[in-house]
């Protein structure tokens, strides 16, 4: 079952139109995130992330969008799945209303929740090998709308796409200073010594909820130094550690670049942490 607009529908349901203007224009915002014996996992900054780029795309929030309510139809949604026990993965799109070209009609919106199991309730680090490598095809801009989680993500499709045909776990995405940026489906952290470093969202990157609260629990960890700065890719060979974070993973661990391969120590202390800050919400 599906959450359209509070109405739970088979997942077979022809519920968007030819009109939805995330098909057409990418017009839409989403937010995934875990859910584990109905606890969201981070949900005040999924929500407060969702808000703001409302905010910023102009569309209208709902009088009834509130924290409370949004969590409660996740909730509803969940356990109409009968996954109320077990780890589930989140998914919950917001569009404007059809109508319109490039001008919309209405900035009214409508939601969508999906929901899927997943096996573990706790991140868990990656194992075996996770190759990298850069994608220079098309680039990044360096601009606020691509910090936002929109639909806009043919970048990313076609990214994964030259990854697969390549046997390429994943790819570094650039911006048009030929900066490191992110990666497909992450935020990227490099680590060198004792210095952490992740690019700052300036350069391009998504305001990433697991990267907000990584670099939080960086910034506790004695010896540690964390810099939001500028990566080039000649550092990328030069690096301890490479890794990756999302909402749904956690920390993947990258273990080759090109000729060098890396460790994973810090990712798997951090990960530690992670957990245990995504216990206490």
């Amino acid at each position: 079952m599906v959450n359209f607009d509070g109405a739970l529908l088979p997942k077979s349901s022809p519920i968007l139109t030819h009109a939805n203007r995330g098909l057409k224009y990418g017009d839409a915002l989403f937010e995934t995130l875990r859910c584990v014996n109905q606890t969201l996992f981070f949900w005040e900054d999924h929500y407060f992330r969702l808000m703001a780029s409302m905010r910023i795309l102009r569309m209208e929030i709902p009088m009834d969008f509130t924290l409370e309510f949004l969590e409660g139809e996740i909730q509803r949604t969940v356990v109409k799945n009968g996954l109320e026990d077990q780890p589930v993965r989140v998914r919950m799109t917001v569009f404007r209303k059809d109508g319109g070209l490039y001008d919309p009609t209405t900035n009214e919106v409508s939601y969508l929740i999906e929901v899927a199991p997943m096996e573990s309730p706790f991140y868990l680090l990656n194992s075996g090998s996770y190759e990298v490598e850069l994608f220079k095809d098309y680039y990044l801009n360096k601009d606020m709308l691509s910090n936002l989680k929109t639909t806009n993500k043919i970048l990313n499709v076609v990214a994964s796409v030259f990854a697969k045909e390549n046997g390429y776990n994943n790819c570094l995405l650039i911006n048009g200073d030929k900066q490191v940026v992110e990666t497909i489906n992450g935020n990227l952290f490099l680590v060198s010594g004792n210095t952490v470093k992740t690019p700052p969202l300036s350069d391009g990157c998504l305001n990433g909820v697991i990267r907000k609260k990584l670099m939080e629990i960086i910034k506790t960890v004695e010896g540690l130094e964390l810099l939001e700065e500028s990566i080039s890719p000649f550092e990328l060979q030069k690096a301890d550690e490479l890794f990756l974070t999302n909402s749904i993973q956690g920390i993947i661990s990258i273990g080759k670049y090109r000729k060098k391969e890396f460790k994973n120590k810090l990712a798997q202390q951090l990960l530690g942490k992670l957990n245990a800050k995504a216990r206490l919400g």
